[in-house]
């Protein structure tokens, strides 16, 4: 049970951040060029993924041998998870700027602005392309976090949580969620994604981990304290470059 809701967690927190950046899209089509045209672009995008999560989701757990699994999934979602702690530690430091939900939005109602009114399905277009693309990391992360033990139930529904969660606070503020921690979010996910892919690593390699699954909160713990260290250290680097 407790792992389930690891899993559920996991994936509610990295749903939550791609669901975000997908609402910013959808809110500066709809809201300036009518509801018709992204609404129709994310629904096309939400069946086209849910295909590729009952699809290659069973496949890969129904013909894929257990330790093989473990091994490619636990290697993707180090991987993965390396790069959001990678982004966030340097966001943290102040090298590379922060996600900037309202510049997001400004940019889409630009490209918008420049189409002819009339077209609907420049809306629709972009609207599709947006929710896909997210949604893309949304469908890996599912995979990835259930897929290892055979958990995609939890996942699926963490990642559903999230996207209801951002979509009714979106329809309620008509705004893009620029008030939302993000980097905090991405750090986290990095965190766990990280914590999950050592663990399922070692477990496809053989390794019998003492402690079984609370090595999972241990290796969390691990790159929790290096990715802030890290944040610190980059921080008085370039503090102390800066003339």
């Amino acid at each position: 049970m407790g792992q389930q809701v690891f899993i559920f967690g996991a994936a509610f927190l990295g749903s939550a951040v791609e669901s975000t950046e997908a609402l910013t899209i959808v809110l500066a089509v709809g809201l300036t060029r009518g509801w018709r045209a992204p609404l129709m672009g994310t629904a096309a995008a939400i069946v086209a993924l849910a295909v590729l999560v009952l699809a290659f989701g069973q496949l890969i757990v129904t013909t894929v041998p257990e330790s093989a699994l473990k091994l490619v999934v636990g290697t993707l979602l180090l991987l993965f998870g390396l790069r959001w702690l990678h982004k966030a530690v340097l966001r943290s430091a102040g090298v590379v700027a922060l996600h900037d939900e309202e510049h997001a939005y400004n940019q889409a109602v630009s490209q918008l602005g420049g189409a002819a009114a009339r077209r609907d399905w420049v809306g629709f277009v972009l609207a599709l392309k947006g929710v896909f693309l997210e949604g893309l990391e949304v469908v890996f992360i599912v995979i990835a976090v259930g897929a290892g033990r055979g958990l995609l139930l939890p996942a699926s529904l963490g990642a559903l949580a999230a996207c209801i969660v951002v979509l009714v606070i979106g329809a309620i503020v008509h705004r893009p969620l620029a008030r939302v921690p993000e980097n905090t979010l991405k750090f986290a996910v990095g965190v766990i994604l990280s914590a999950f892919g050592v663990f399922w690593t070692g477990e496809g390699l053989g390794i019998a981990w003492p402690g079984e699954d609370l090595m999972i909160l241990f290796f969390g713990g691990a790159f929790l304290v290096v990715g802030l260290c890290a944040a610190q250290i980059v921080r008085r680097a370039t503090g102390a470059l800066t003339p």
